[in-house]
């Protein structure tokens, strides 16, 4: 970790002391940041009710103010990971006495500061004084056209493939793409019967051809993935063996399961059309390996309360911007079935859970791998297509805009 706003210390395993940095900007209304305002945007988070962050800073026990750049935060129980969980931006306390509207008009203390935000998001530098104005066009033809003619400086993510190609084609558009850390994967419901035989889960990880869907229908340096986090990441494993594309295999491994072919399954996703591509390829790839993959496209609030509550066999979704190894525990451990955490496939396995919380991250992903609860698919590439004016902006590995406070 490399701490922006604080330096910290491990008193005891519940106990630790976060030292703000002499160097931190005010925030925009002109109010110096202090340790009281740190304490007032976690207590305020802990007074919510029925939210994620709630949940995320329940173990916080108190947190006492020592002077102006100090504070100590005392847990409930011992966390070695709980410095990387504070990651919330730092509100400035008078305005949250006065129950100040930051949803609204956000005060914060950065290089960009909040303009407005009807029609779109203008955000305005510090320093300079020049604007970033963030417009929402949700067709990606016409965010392209927008580009090409002009009326746009820089796109980022959400473009399918043959646009992006299309854009490296032309002379004014420069192109950056990179590997991205966004984890793609099929969840699965633990709790069906037809899951609760690995064999099944195998068929499914074999009847799936990565490396052609990787070709055909995604950006450049999408990876296949192994683990939630990356070969790089600490809590990664470079030595997962990918699952390959043998449909034979998998309708063996479904009749050694006594299942009669075709295997009937529902997949349910989003009504987005990338989404509803991949559904597609999966279904005619899942066919010679003897599945039967019915496809149903929800609105995004159905679909991803149905996947909340449990109300499905299969679904695709992707982990995003996760930098932690908490995420397997949170997504895979016994104890966080909804609305604890995020193993929404129900998955029990007192095995994982003895190695999560040994923090053996080799063997619990090595475990997760074989035991399949989820079926992992790629680590999405990422781009950024920007006219040429503008000069050296890379993609961010989970597709962010931090880097715009690059720009002066």
């Amino acid at each position: 970790m490399i701490p922006s706003l604080a330096d910290w210390q491990a008193l005891s395993p519940q106990q630790y002391r976060f030292t703000l940095k002499q160097n931190s900007a005010p925030f925009h209304h002109g109010k110096a940041l202090n340790a009281d305002d740190v304490k007032a945007t976690y207590d305020s988070l802990l007074a919510l009710k029925d939210s994620p962050h709630a949940a995320e800073y329940r173990n916080i026990a108190a947190i006492q103010v020592i002077d102006s750049r100090t504070l100590m935060f005392e847990l409930k129980e011992a966390d070695t990971h709980f410095p990387e969980k504070l990651i919330i931006g730092i509100l400035p306390k008078d305005l949250i006495v006065k129950g100040y509207d930051f949803s609204h008009a956000p005060i914060g203390n950065g290089r960009l500061k909040f303009v407005s935000w009807q029609g779109a998001l203008v955000l305005q530098h510090v320093n300079s004084g020049k604007k970033v104005i963030l417009t929402e066009v949700k067709d990606p033809t016409v965010r392209v056209l927008k580009l090409l003619h002009g009326e746009a400086d820089l796109l980022q993510g959400d473009l399918p493939p043959e646009l992006v190609k299309y854009l490296q084609s032309k002379p004014q558009i420069h192109v950056n793409t990179g590997q991205g850390a966004n984890f793609s994967y099929l969840g699965l419901n633990m709790q069906d019967p037809v899951f609760k035989q690995l064999k099944v889960r195998q068929a499914i990880a074999y009847a799936i051809d990565r490396q052609a869907i990787i070709d055909k229908v995604m950006v450049g340096n999408t990876r296949i993935a192994g683990a939630i986090l990356p070969p790089a990441h600490y809590a990664g494993n470079a030595r997962l063996k990918p699952y390959t594309y043998q449909p034979a295999l998998a309708k063996q491994l479904l009749q050694e399961a006594g299942f009669e072919l075709p295997l009937k399954l529902v997949y349910k996703t989003s009504t987005d059309a990338q989404r509803v591509r991949f559904a597609t390829i999966l279904q005619a790839q899942m066919a010679p390996a003897g599945i039967d993959l019915e496809i149903r496209s929800l609105d995004w609030g159905t679909f991803f309360e149905d996947v909340k509550q449990g109300k499905f066999q299969l679904f695709g979704l992707t982990w995003v911007g996760i930098k932690t190894p908490e995420i397997y525990a949170k997504a895979f451990g016994s104890a966080y079935v909804p609305p604890n955490g995020f193993n929404r496939g129900r998955y029990i396995d007192a095995a994982l859970d003895t190695l999560l919380q040994k923090e053996d991250w080799q063997a619990a992903t090595q475990r997760i791998h074989a035991q399949l609860p989820y079926i992992p698919l790629w680590y999405e590439g990422q781009f950024v297509a920007y006219r040429t004016d503008i000069k050296g902006y890379m993609p961010a590995a989970d597709g962010n805009w931090d880097r715009l406070v690059n720009f002066n």
